[in-house]
């Protein structure tokens, strides 16, 4: 088992917590996170670009010129792809970017990233956050207490909607529910604040 070091929101050390090396010590699987990161990137495209081909375009019902005779090459229609103004050749029309990781592929992908914060020591786990109410004020406080600066993901617990509310108008601080977790967020930042509690959810369901 490995320990990860809790803190209170003042910033004092408080206790150890016991983790499963499964989950939070293993070598990570760059490719796993990658493959997971990239599906998650791509399912978040809209996909609505367009274009018209030849058969879309209005206008040339006619003939521009007679067959032959003109010396001139031989055209059907002025909305033919050579043509300004014409249709488009293979582009572009509205489809879906995404693609399916296997689970075992996604929660590989998310044990990585958990060790891999834990390694680099910038994992940082929180007894609990105790907000009585919404205070973006009193959570900008917490990260400053704890020495977290920069692009932070906080991990808060399922049903706390009081920290949700304080951390999410703090730039560069994307908050997330321990349900909600996802490698992309786990990877795209600088430190992962999480709380006791969401700790051991996110283990519980990795492990």
């Amino acid at each position: 088992m490995a320990t990860i070091e809790i803190k209170d929101t003042a910033g004092k050390k408080v206790g150890v917590a016991e983790v499963a090396d499964g989950v939070f010590g293993i070598e990570p699987h760059t490719f796993a996170m990658h493959q997971v990161v990239r599906s998650q990137q791509a399912a978040r495209r809209a996909g609505t670009h367009s274009t018209k081909g030849r058969s879309d375009v209005s206008g040339g019902g006619a003939k521009p010129w007679r067959q032959k005779g003109t010396g001139r090459a031989r055209q059907g229609t002025i909305r033919a792809p050579q043509w300004r103004g014409g249709g488009i050749v293979f582009g572009p029309n509205p489809r879906s970017y995404a693609f399916k990781v296997p689970n075992k592929v996604v929660k590989l992908a998310m044990r990585s990233a958990l060790s891999a914060k834990n390694s680099e020591g910038v994992l940082h786990v929180v007894d609990e956050f105790a907000l009585d109410a919404p205070s973006t004020k009193r959570a900008a406080e917490i990260l400053k207490n704890l020495g977290i600066a920069g692009r932070v993901t906080v991990v808060v617990d399922n049903d706390d909607r009081n920290a949700l509310l304080s951390f999410r108008n703090i730039p560069k601080v994307c908050v997330i529910t321990a349900s909600e977790a996802n490698t992309y967020d786990l990877v795209n930042n600088n430190a992962v604040l999480i709380t006791k509690p969401a700790l051991s959810w996110l283990e519980g369901v990795l492990v």
